[in-house]
């Protein structure tokens, strides 16, 4: 990779932590291998000039009710329309408080 230096084993850690993965000691030269391989063509594709390639059509542009922003992004249309009785949506959940939806812990740290 000639344009930008390679990821270190501290920066696979980091990753790894955020993403809260459990990495051995003999795979994190494994990921730092392959992160840089990632990298590197993602170096070679960006060399590539694609000014002659038309852009792909998207989903977003045939939808009627969606918006294409100038930056590209697809909104929808900002349409007042009413919310569902949240008595009813509550009637139909496993457990609740009346308010809140309750659900069980999935993360322990």
């Amino acid at each position: 990779m000639s344009g930008q230096s390679e990821v270190s084993i501290e920066e696979v850690r980091r990753v790894a932590e955020l993403a809260n993965l459990e990495l051995t000691a003999e795979e994190e030269p494994r990921m730092q291998r392959d992160l840089n391989a990632i990298l590197g063509y993602i170096e070679q594709l960006s060399e590539l000039d694609t000014s002659s390639v038309a852009p792909m059509a998207q989903v977003g542009e045939v939808l009627e009710d969606r918006v294409v922003s100038p930056h590209g992004e697809t909104l929808r249309l900002d349409i007042v329309q009413p919310s569902l009785d949240r008595a009813d949506v509550m009637a139909s959940a496993p457990e609740t408080d009346g308010r809140f939806f309750k659900v069980p812990k999935v993360i322990e740290r």
